[in-house]
Parts: C-alpha cells; structure tokens; sequence
C-alpha cells in the first residue's frame, strides 16, 4: 500500500458503505469522505438523503468533504457519455483540492460501484488522472453474497427510494433483512429486479453497522405518485450512546 490518505466516495447508502467498512477493515487509512450533492437526477450519483451523509460521518468518525455542483440537468442529457464526464467534474476538482491538502496526498479511493460500468469506468479514469488507486470490494461480486455479508456484518439498511414493478410503496422505509432479500430474488426472477437495485430500482441508507458509533433514527414521511416513491425525512438524529 502506498503512503497517503485513502478517500471514501460517499453517499450513505449500502454500498459506498460497505465499500468503506471493507477498506477500514484492510487497515487503510481513510482520512475523509466525500458526498457529491447533485442537485435533481444525476448519472453518476446517488440522489436522495445524501444530507444524511454529514450524520453518518458524524458516527463513523471521520471528517466529511461536501461537493455542491450545480444543477447537472440530467433530465436534457442528449449525450449519456459526456454528461457521466461532466458530472465527475466537480467531483475531481474536490479531490485536488485534498491531495494538495493532506501531507501525503491521496493514495486511493473506495467506490461502491457492483455492475455498473458506465460508473466504474469514469472513477478509474479519474483515479489514474489522479495517480492514486482504486479500491472497488463489490465489483463483479455475487449481489445476494453480497447482501448477506452486509447483514451478517450487521448493517442496519433502510430503504428509502423505489422505482421498479414490483416494489410499492410499502417498501419505502422498510428495513432490508433477509425476508426482503428473499423477496427481490423472487422480484429478480420475475421482473429483472436488481437484488442490489443497481439498476436504480431502489435506493438505500445505513442507519447503523459496525463502522458506527451511533445508530441514525429518522423521522419521514412517504411521498407515491403510482409507480414511484420516496421517503421525506422531516428529522433525522445520532442516537444517544448506550449505557
């Protein structure tokens, strides 16, 4: 392993989580998180909750970088390629800054990415730009493997976004335990359903695991237009530590 501080992309959802605690476990000296705030849709990132990022940071302990793009205007992209370029943009911009700032430089990024390639392929490159490595623990892995190690680590992770058949709105803030995951196999096989929701059929928060110090309790709301939905967090607070 090089010398230098390792960087976690960072949504708090399951797999830039996982991606995280796996780094962590390998002893790799994680100095900071970074969450991209897109604002609307977005190529390249996870959308919803991400605010929830700073109280995630807050429990696992290490400080957080917050990038503010402005608007990527997803929803008029004609070029899918250019539009994945331009949204990194101020992503790397971010990452300069901090290998410039840490003593070391930045020695490597963990990223969440399991299948997708549009994704992955654009982080590599940008790593390389950056001269630092990529860790990627859930790349090409089996997604109910997966799953389970999550669960079996003791991630605590909640749904909070759906967007496939299949899934109403009784998912949206339902807790993804091994019942659930036995539900998007069945979804998997009827519909296509990602078991991961790699496909953006469903989006996700850590509320709790074993890179935590405090578990993070919500209060929301759910919003359903018939086929879609999400859960508005109206408040959202560290738990206090057990005696």
């Amino acid at each position: 392993m090089t010398d230098g501080a390792w960087i976690s992309l960072f949504s708090g959802g399951k797999d830039s989580s996982w991606a995280l605690y796996r780094a962590l476990e390998r002893g790799y000296p994680v100095e900071r998180l970074v969450t991209v705030h897109p604002e609307g849709d977005s190529y390249m990132y996870h959308v919803p909750a991400t605010r929830l990022a700073s109280l995630a940071a807050e429990s696992i302990g290490i400080p957080l970088v917050e990038v503010e793009p402005d608007d990527f205007e997803a929803d008029d992209a004609v070029d899918s390629g250019q539009q994945g370029d331009e949204e990194l943009e101020p992503l790397e911009a971010a990452l300069r800054e901090l290998d410039a700032e840490l003593p070391d430089g930045i020695a490597g990024v963990t990223a969440g990415a399991v299948e997708s390639e549009y994704q992955t392929t654009r982080i590599e490159a940008m790593a390389e730009r950056l001269e630092a490595n990529v860790f990627a623990p859930l790349w090409q892995e089996n997604p109910r493997d997966l799953a389970d190690a999550m669960l079996d680590a003791g991630f605590e992770i909640r749904i909070i976004r759906v967007a496939a058949y299949g899934l109403d709105e009784s998912w949206l803030g339902r807790r993804l335990d091994a019942d659930a995951l036995d539900e998007l196999e069945a979804l998997n096989e009827e519909y296509g359903v990602h078991i991961l929701g790699e496909g953006g059929e469903f989006e996700t928060l850590v509320t709790d695991g074993p890179h935590m110090d405090r578990r993070i309790e919500l209060e929301y709301e759910t919003e359903w237009d018939g086929s879609r939905g999400t859960i508005v967090v109206e408040d959202a607070w560290l738990a206090e530590d057990e005696p």
